[in-house]
């Protein structure tokens, strides 16, 4: 595999493959020295067209680590502003001999758009295109969950997957990337997977994706569930009224303080709370349950350093096209 464009591309091997390696990643942001050379002398381009704060840092960081040189390119104040064409922004990447291009893009398949054009002969990480896809933010989720199952289960994590899990996103699924990338992968990894929406705001053609679709939250909550993601609320993505108002949105469809309580009440003790952030507190989800014991936000976080170290240094060594078990890192004393 050449490019990272979607999580319905992942196979289980791969998918597993990314994770382990991303789990001998996580021991680096760890030591005095956070450096690997794995990557030295590779060049990777941030080209990001809309705004992002914590996948472009994350991508950086993790970039950084490997000692690839990273390049940072944002549309606003470069010649896109002026009318350039992503073939000609991707042309001038090909001229200056970019190794990878992790890509972000307001329209829907612009990242197979660059990976299949013959454009660029770099690999291509898609780090969210429209509401189609974001798969590395569904891989650093998987990544946690998956850290806490094998924790509940008194296991390691390596080679393991989400069998038996239950997960459940409730909120704005029609404009959510991260919600169609997790669905594949979740399913892929053996997790049942529940959506929980208003109507308004399911896509069309749901009822063919691999999950359950739930219009009420408490009930998917009664049903039982080990993992809750929540959501961001897109509002600069909606041009008509998808709910009544804000907050008939938050008291049915909101993680508010009496459903962090709930959990308790049903003796759901090891239920974990996700958010792939910005959050809008106080409306997908209250400041107690962001901020509770249960919550994995700045896991998440971290978390996406290792996944995205592990994605760069797969694809750019050639290890994902081989076989499951790639070849040892370098340790960070090799001279090479």
């Amino acid at each position: 595999m050449r490019h990272l464009l979607s999580t319905e591309q992942l196979s289980l091997e791969n998918a597993i493959q990314i994770l382990d390696t991303a789990q001998e990643m996580s021991a680096v942001g760890e030591r005095e020295i956070k450096k690997l050379p794995a990557l030295r002398g590779r060049t990777v381009v941030n080209l990001f067209f809309e705004d992002s704060t914590r996948t472009r840092i994350s991508f950086e960081a993790a970039a950084k680590r490997l000692s690839a040189d990273v390049i940072n390119f944002s549309a606003k104040g470069s010649s896109v502003s002026k009318g350039e064409s992503l073939k000609d922004t991707a042309q001038t990447l090909e001229a200056m001999s970019a190794d990878a291009v992790v890509i972000r893009h307001w329209a829907s398949g612009a990242p197979a758009q660059l990976a299949n054009s013959g454009w660029i002969d770099a690999a291509v990480i898609n780090a969210g295109d429209g509401t189609h896809a974001h798969p590395t933010q569904a891989l650093l989720d998987a990544f946690t969950m998956r850290a806490h199952w094998a924790k509940l289960a008194g296991t390691s994590s390596v080679g393991a997957d989400l069998s038996g899990m239950r997960v459940i996103i409730v909120g704005d699924v029609l404009h959510s990337r991260v919600a169609r990338s997790n669905v594949w992968l979740l399913r892929t990894l053996g997790a049942h997977v529940t959506l929980v929406a208003p109507p308004t705001l399911l896509p069309v053609g749901i009822e063919h994706w691999p999950c359950e679709v739930s219009y009420d939250l408490d009930a998917a909550l009664e049903k039982g569930v080990d993992a809750v993601m929540m959501l961001r609320v897109q509002a600069e993505r909606m041009n008509a009224s998808f709910f009544p108002s804000t907050r008939e949105y938050a008291r049915r469809w909101g993680f508010d303080d009496s459903r962090l309580a709930k959990l308790d009440a049903l003796n759901l003790k090891d239920t974990i709370i996700m958010h792939p952030g910005p959050m809008n507190r106080g409306l997908e989800i209250s400041s107690a349950a962001a901020d509770s014991p249960r919550s994995t936000v700045l896991a998440q976080v971290r978390n996406g350093v290792s996944v995205r170290m592990a994605t760069l240094y797969l694809l750019l060594s050639g290890e994902m096209r081989q076989s499951h078990a790639p070849s040892p890192l370098p340790s960070v004393k090799d001279p090479s």
